[in-house]
């Protein structure tokens, strides 16, 4: 059974019965059976499937929003914005599939030889709890806009999103079996992917889950792309608009209570201002508080997602403190009921301390100094992951620099760091391979096929 709790109350949710392996080996076969038909189907009507989805989506928004507060605790303001986003991303890919996979012309010695871009069959994308709609669209607008069918399995905390999601997806006409949900406990993943009509993975999740994943696939000789946890650093030069500079990355640290993968985790300031943006962040920090993310108009935190989530970020804190850090506000861990915790800022921070070099999920931001812009670089780039970084600074030379020497799969120059429809988004390092949206997004999961004609 998988048993979802709410995070606000810490009371259990209505169970829901999961599938049994043999259960599930049905359900991919019949993704498989409905693959011909898909595939077949010409661009331009599987994009009206997608844009009959996203309207679909956005029928249900508010129930979807609901099913977010109550079983991961994100604010109803972030839920609505999220539905809307994974709409956004539907439209996208149902507009430009036909140009990112039209053939391409390549000359050689043929008289006529290119490159074109096949489906590969049935694709499983395993998806985590912090952006249960967000990231469910990200990985299924670009596969089935490609012609491949798809199961998904969402995280057993958000078995009622999953449900309503796929409730839209059918509602909007797809056909049959073209997109399946499997509710599913996790140990059963492994079975899933051995199944040979599965063709290949997408995952979402930590690190350590991400390597069980990328084990399983290679075996079985199966494409994955894996968006893995991260470290991200954000770099504050003196230079830098600083109010602007901290409003962005306090909105970057405390979006779903902190519980993003490209939120702002490390934040590495230039010495001349180190101790004015530490005073700017405490007053951001001391403005913001928990509560009830099913309230409407609040602008308040969420609560973490589950206990233990939110009992390993308490550890993080406590060991950084140990090491040495200070803690300006926030980190002690709260009474009552629910999984709050409250926005902590750490600052002092240094290599080798618990919040320097493992991800922080959760609304605590790390503060570490920096002597300068190649000191900082330095700082930025010691760690094992390598999803998001950014930089704020007033000389575009320095910016440009830095988003060369960031090692990283995206950087951001006097910006928040975020996930867009229209552009590439995956790390390196401890944070996964392949990459997600954009154009390279929907050639993931696709047979690049070259032809040659003599």
């Amino acid at each position: 059974m998988l048993a979802p709790v709410n995070p606000s109350t810490g009371k259990k949710l209505a169970e829901v019965e999961s599938l049994t392996a043999q259960q599930a080996s049905i359900e991919i076969d019949k993704a498989n059976a409905a693959f011909p038909l898909w595939r077949d189907l010409a661009l331009e009507q599987r994009a009206r499937y997608l844009k009959s989805v996203a309207a679909a989506m956005r029928a249900r928004k508010e129930e979807l929003a609901r099913l977010m507060a109550e079983e991961m605790g994100k604010p109803w303001r972030e839920g609505l914005g999220e539905v809307e986003k994974g709409a956004m991303c539907a439209e996208y890919y149902a507009d430009n599939a036909a140009e990112f996979l039209a053939a391409e012309e390549l000359a050689s010695d043929a008289s006529h030889s290119y490159v074109c871009y096949q489906p590969l069959g049935t694709v499983l994308g395993v998806l985590p709890w912090n952006a249960p709609v967000w990231l469910a669209l990200r990985f299924l607008a670009p596969a089935l806009m490609a012609g491949n069918t798809c199961i998904m399995k969402a995280d057993p905390n958000v078995p009622g999103t999953a449900r309503v999601l796929t409730e839209a997806f059918h509602a909007a006409g797809l056909p049959q079996d073209v997109m399946i949900n499997l509710p599913l406990e996790t140990p059963l993943v492994g079975d899933v992917i051995d199944h040979p009509g599965i063709k290949a993975v997408s995952f979402t999740g930590s690190s350590n889950a991400g390597k069980k994943v990328a084990a399983r696939a290679a075996a079985g000789l199966k494409p994955a792309v894996l968006e893995l946890g991260g470290s991200d650093p954000c770099i504050v030069l003196a230079d830098a608009d600083l109010d602007k500079a901290c409003d962005v990355i306090t909105l970057s640290r405390m979006i779903n209570a902190g519980q993003s993968c490209i939120a702002v985790k490390r934040l590495i300031v230039e010495e001349a201002v180190y101790d004015k943006v530490c005073d700017m962040l405490y007053e951001r920090f001391t403005a913001l508080a928990t509560g009830d993310p099913l309230i409407a108009d609040s602008q308040a935190l969420g609560p973490i997602a589950r206990r233990d989530l939110q009992l390993g970020l308490h550890d993080q804190v406590t060991r950084t403190i140990q090491a040495g850090a200070r803690c300006l506000t926030g980190g002690d861990l709260p009474g009552g009921e629910g999984f709050f915790y409250p926005p902590t800022l750490l600052v002092d921070v240094k290599p080798g301390m618990a919040a320097f070099t493992e991800e922080t999920f959760g609304p605590v931001l790390a503060v570490i100094k920096a002597k300068d812009f190649d000191h900082a670089l330095q700082l930025a780039n010691d760690t094992e992951y390598g999803l998001g970084s950014s930089i704020w600074c007033g000389d575009p030379q320095k910016g440009e620099m830095a988003t060369q020497k960031l090692q990283a799969g995206q950087v951001a120059v006097n910006g928040i760091v975020k996930t867009d429809p229209r552009l590439p988004s995956g790390g390196i390092g401890l944070s996964g391979y392949g990459r997600e949206l954009g154009p390279h997004g929907i050639r993931e999961f696709v047979n690049t096929k070259q032809i040659w004609v003599a």
